[in-house]
């Protein structure tokens, strides 16, 4: 590395021995700060590979201007590399980088001058000028390919450098040569203003091309992050269901009677959630919320939960905890605090005769009504120890006889409207969808009931 910037020191002390000078010092800080500008902006093309029009000024440069000045020209692009002002914490490594590339770019420049030069003095007319242009071009990247080549030689790079780069600066050269040869003709022979009506459209073009590259890939980068954020929220989404899942089965070692119940509360629930219309997202909240409706069971005495028989009055008021109950154990648990609320509010009635808070019509959450209607229909059409299973269309009218005074009558219109055309495995919370139910004890004869049943 340091040996080609000592030979870039000696190639400029040999070109001012042999007589070669600074011709237009304004032009040439100006050539010098839009290339180093250009650089500023480069356009990515690739991994590897980006695009900007200082070459076209180095080149404009040392056609115009001669070898001395396209090699100075070449040299100030590199002050525009973005790296040259951050702090990457690689030290001396990103300094010998720029000075190798500040060195191929001068060397670079002032090859161009000098074949400009030599074809022009031989061919000094307007055909000459293009002659000269392309082939100072063509020099001029062959020479960056070849220095290129050897520093990746010596850093042990086994990539062609030829091979990967060469045909876009082939193609660079069949394109801006051409350009900037009709750029100096107009520059030497109508005005030197013609040079800046050029330039400034191309820097423009290329901050704005840039820019735009800027925008895309912070799209991508949005795009990427909300593919990220959804895998996310379905990773959550599992988890939270396993958690409820796991919840769920402790409750249901605990209370045999009730076994499944959970599972078929929380499929009907989101049947109901989706056949109101409710977003496919509430509809999951609406499954998890009936899954963990009766998680405050755990906190009940077993005796209280297995007993055989009619509660008493005292016992009942005992089993209306349980609502309460699970409100505490959820809101422990950040990604269910709005579960918890749902749960709280899952036995209130429209008529504001429900518990614990006696909230009445919609006060009540809305997922709250549904589960209420879910969970009294799984508790009139399964088995306890007190009485056997009702059915399908007793179950049916004591929800409608209830409708609007304990239910929510949407959800009872639209779980009705579900039922009608149901199997009979679906009426009574079988198969598919609801588990595997545990055998509870033989039915004893079923009494009256003067209300709906509620689990």
């Amino acid at each position: 590395m340091l040996g080609l910037a000592g030979l870039a020191v000696v190639a400029g002390f040999a070109l001012i021995q042999v007589g070669y000078s600074i011709q237009n010092g304004w032009a040439l800080v100006a050539l010098c700060v839009a290339a180093a500008l250009s650089d500023r902006a480069s356009v990515r093309v690739g991994q590897t590979t980006e695009l900007t029009i200082s070459p076209v000024l180095t080149l404009f440069s040392a056609v115009l201007l001669g070898p001395l000045a396209g090699g100075i020209v070449g040299a100030a692009s590199e002050l525009g590399d973005a790296e040259l002002f951050k702090d990457s914490g690689r030290g001396r490594s990103l300094h010998l980088k720029w000075l190798t590339y500040t060195s191929v770019r001068f060397l670079s420049g002032a090859a161009m001058g000098l074949t400009a030069e030599a074809v022009l003095d031989r061919i000094d007319s307007t055909p000459g000028l293009f002659l000269a242009t392309i082939a100072a071009s063509a020099v001029g990247e062959a020479v960056e390919i070849a220095l290129a080549t050897t520093t990746g030689l010596v850093r042990g790079t086994r990539t062609s450098i030829a091979r990967t780069v060469g045909p876009v600066m082939g193609t660079a050269v069949c394109i801006y040569a051409p350009v900037v040869a009709a750029l100096v003709f107009t520059y030497d022979r109508i005005s030197p203003w013609t040079a800046f009506l050029f330039l400034a459209p191309a820097l423009a073009a290329q901050q704005l091309f840039s820019l735009y590259q800027e925008k895309a890939r912070l799209l991508e980068e949005q795009i990427r992050l909300y593919d990220d954020l959804k895998i996310a929220n379905t990773r959550l989404g599992e988890a939270n269901l396993s958690f409820a899942t796991a919840l769920v089965q402790t409750l249901e070692e605990s209370d045999r009677y009730t076994a499944g119940h959970s599972r078929a509360v929380a499929t009907y629930s989101r049947d109901i959630a989706e056949k109101l219309g409710l977003p496919p997202e509430e509809q999951e909240r609406t499954y998890l919320a009936g899954l963990v409706h009766d998680i405050g069971k755990i906190g009940l005495p077993a005796t209280l939960l297995n007993k055989e028989g009619r509660l008493t009055l005292e016992e009942f008021r005992e089993m209306e905890r349980h609502s309460e109950i699970g409100e505490r154990i959820l809101s422990k648990v950040d990604a269910y605090s709005d579960i918890a609320i749902i749960v709280r509010h899952h036995h209130e009635r429209m008529d504001g005769e429900g518990y614990p808070d006696k909230i009445p019509g919609e006060e009540i959450p809305l997922i709250s009504r549904i589960i209420a209607v879910a969970d009294a229909y799984n508790a009139m059409t399964s088995n306890r120890p007190y009485r056997a299973a009702m059915e399908y269309t007793v179950a049916r009218d004591r929800l409608l006889q209830a409708m609007g005074s304990q239910f929510y009558p949407e959800a009872v219109v639209a779980f009705l409207s579900i039922l009608s055309t149901a199997n009979v495995d679906y009426r009574a919370a079988r198969g598919l969808g609801f588990g595997v139910a545990v055998p509870s004890s033989p039915p004893r004869p079923a009494p009256e009931l003067a209300a709906v049943e509620v689990a």
